[in-house]
Formats: C-alpha cells, sequence, structure tokens
C-alpha cells in the first residue's frame, strides 16, 4: 500500500528552524567556552536545563525573543558562577538566531501554499508570540507550545495537539526537527514519518525516512 499524500510539516522550532541542527543547549555550550573559556563538561549540562527548568511556564505570553534568550543565557551564566558572560552571549546568540530564522522564513513562504504548517516546540509558554516577532507566523497555521498544551515531546499529547489544529491525520504529516530522542522518537510513535536536521551525514532511526543537513532542503526531503 502506498503512503498516504504529505497533506502537513509539523517543524520543531529551537536547532531546527533557528539553526540547521544544532539544539539550544549545544550553542550555548560553545558561546559560553568561547566567551568565559568555561571548559565544556557535565556541569555545563546541569547548569542549562536548571535555567531552562525555571523558564517553563514563568514568563509572560508576550515575552519577546530577544528577552527570552536573555533571560536563558543570564540564568546559564548565573548557574556557572559567570553573570558576566550572558550579554555577551545572548547577543551572539540571537545574531546566529536570526540569521537562521530570516532563511527559514523564506523557505516557509514557499512551503505554505503546498502544506499545512505547525510549529511544534518545547518553549515557554510565548512560543506564539516568537513566531509572530520572527515573521514565521505569517507562514503558519499553528504553534503549539509544551508549556500551554501542558505535554512536551515526546509524549504523543503534543503531537496529536498538532495534528488536531491542522486537521490532519498522522499518516498524512511529516515531522521535521532536529532531536532524534523527541522530534524523532515522537514522531515514530504516532506512525508520522519524519526528517532528522543533522549536520553530520548519520542515519536517522528509521531506514525510510530522510536526514538532511539544512532546513533549507526540506522541499527535496518531502517531495
Amino acid at each position: 500500500m502506498s503512503a498516504a499524500p504529505i497533506r502537513a510539516l509539523l517543524l520543531d522550532f529551537g536547532g531546527t528552524l533557528d539553526a540547521d541542527g544544532v539544539a539550544w543547549k549545544e550553542r550555548f555550550r560553545r558561546l559560553f567556552a568561547d566567551e568565559a573559556a568555561l571548559a565544556p563538561d557535565g556541569d555545563f549540562d546541569s547548569a542549562f536545563y536548571a535555567a531552562d527548568d525555571a523558564l517553563v511556564g514563568s514568563v509572560p505570553p508576550s515575552l519577546a525573543f530577544e528577552e527570552t534568550v536573555s533571560k536563558l543565557a543570564a540564568g546559564v551564566a548565573g548557574n556557572l558562577g559567570r553573570p558576566d558572560a550572558a550579554a555577551p552571549v545572548a547577543r551572539k546568540f540571537l545574531a546566529e538566531s536570526r540569521a537562521c530564522l530570516s532563511r527559514s522564513t523564506g523557505v516557509l513562504a514557499a512551503l505554505h501554499p503546498r502544506y499545512r504548517l505547525a510549529v511544534v516546540s518545547n518553549f515557554y509558554g510565548n512560543l506564539e508570540s516568537v513566531c509572530r516577532e520572527t515573521g514565521l507566523a505569517a507562514h503558519l497555521d499553528a504553534a503549539v507550545d509544551s508549556a500551554v498544551v501542558g505535554a512536551s515531546k515526546p509524549d504523543p499529547r503534543i503531537f496529536r495537539a498538532a495534528l488536531s489544529a491542522l486537521e490532519v491525520a498522522a499518516e498524512e504529516a511529516v515531522f521535521v526537527g532536529d532531536s532524534l530522542p523527541r522530534d524523532m522518537a515522537g514522531a515514530r510513535s504516532l506512525g508520522m514519518r519524519h526528517v532528522w536536521i543533522s549536520p553530520r551525514a548519520e542515519a536517522c532511526c528509521c531506514p525510510e525516512d530522510r536526514v538532511i543537513a539544512s532546513f533549507r532542503r526540506i522541499a527535496e526531503a518531502v517531495a
């Protein structure tokens, strides 16, 4: 039996639309190592996750992208005992993100006439505002925020919320993301096709699914 036609794309935000396959934690790790000469060891992971968890559900829905990144950078910097590194790390992170988001917006504009589109992200409660501010929302049909839904990837509930918002079945959608344990595993649990964005040439979790090095190549991956 042939696969159902693709009607919708579900897209991760951090590491997918704002970076080509590199998660926020790894980007912050690199920037803090460069700025503060901090060893990229296991202590960084705990510092990042504590700061990240502290923001979930605690920010106003209208919080801007710049303020979100600044709060996260300040939290990580404080946990590392280097508050002086927060501002320069945030500036560099934002510059990188905005350059990539600008490119991604153009890709979404080209995709939207053909597919229903939704961003599905483990975020802080302000994903819709961030999508509007960055220009993504003009080419989206939904933005599904884990802090609003009350479920985080890979929990099937957040994927089902996105499918319901787009009025499509799992077999009619493709999930695009950078995380194997969250994005790919979550999509697979619902029988949804998935495309992994990874800057390295690696095999995905399922042989029939695609791996691309950049979101800019998504059209060819789902054609």
